[in-house]
């Protein structure tokens, strides 16, 4: 296996768009150029949430703007029993406990953390009579979690005063994303996670399942978050428009730029993006903040 194995994971809750463009075109740069693979993983455990037919279309997007995955592409809604498993595994260790409270009984009696209320152990102990099991979360400890990111530089979190013990499995029976992310990356060898910003937050949480299965922590780089006029990020819920791949060339260029490069005026063919691309690409010259996006 290549030293370096990096990834790209969408969730198909709309269609490709700016600031996930951005973010496949770094992950992909940074993995190439280090001479690693890149993968592809369709992050589809949020029915509800989940644009029909959103999948394959980012999928033929991808392709038609001229990047090239390693292996076959990875469904996270195929892989349940890994994800029970994982959970198995911590139920033997004791490091997670089933959980009755409500979202409403949550927000009652907790404090505003970095990523709403901070979960105050209420069934650590034990479930309350009569009340059936809704979540199964992960224990916390009482130390920070820390790590260096390749660009937004050391991250420190503590996780007991700032999110609380982590939800795994949420009340409504899907798998949390935090689980997830982390079985499928430790069980496809990902070795460099390259992605967007916005997600910094969650990475201490990822960093905390890693250990408690016994897996090695990947190295981290959260690129620059695609924002509007308005500073939302760029999403489908900000009506962010989706990539035109008739538009390959431009859309590419554009993303290149947002990443702190400048391809030639007239860069030719996709393929002579990518070798531009290659032959040029540094994360050194890739901004930390958020870009703006002017459509």
């Amino acid at each position: 296996m290549p030293s370096v194995r990096g990834r790209f994971a969408p969730s198909p809750t709309g269609l490709l768009h700016a600031g996930s463009l951005t973010t496949a075109v770094g992950s992909f740069l940074e993995a190439r150029t280090r001479g690693g693979q890149w993968l592809v993983r369709i992050e589809d455990l949020d029915p509800p949430r989940e644009v029909p037919g959103a999948a394959d279309e980012i999928l033929r997007t991808l392709e038609r703007l001229g990047f090239e995955w390693d292996g076959d592409v990875v469904y996270q809604s195929r892989r349940h029993d890994l994800y029970r498993d994982a959970l198995d595994t911590l139920r033997r260790a004791g490091s997670v406990y089933p959980c009755t409270c409500t979202r409403r009984e949550i927000g009652l009696v907790a404090h505003r953390g970095i990523d709403g209320p901070v979960y105050p152990g209420t069934c650590r102990g034990g479930c309350r009579e009569s009340r059936s099991a809704r979540a199964w979360r992960l224990r916390v400890g009482e130390d920070p979690v820390s790590f260096d990111d390749r660009l937004q530089g050391r991250v420190s979190q503590s996780l007991e005063n700032e999110v609380g013990d982590i939800v795994l499995r949420r009340a409504d029976g899907f798998w949390a994303y935090q689980l997830a992310v982390v079985v499928d990356d430790a069980e496809q060898g990902v070795t460099d996670i390259v992605r967007g910003a916005d997600l910094l937050v969650s990475t201490p949480r990822q960093i905390a399942v890693y250990r408690a299965l016994g897996q090695a922590v990947p190295g981290y780089c959260h690129l620059p978050v695609m924002v509007n006029a308005a500073g939302e990020k760029l999403s489908k819920q900000t009506l962010a428009p989706a990539i035109d791949p008739d538009e390959a060339v431009k859309a590419l260029c554009q993303a290149l730029r947002r990443l702190g490069h400048t391809p030639p005026a007239d860069p030719g063919s996709v393929a002579e993006v990518w070798a531009w691309a290659m032959e040029h690409w540094s994360i050194s010259r890739v901004p930390a903040a958020p870009v703006t996006v002017i459509s």
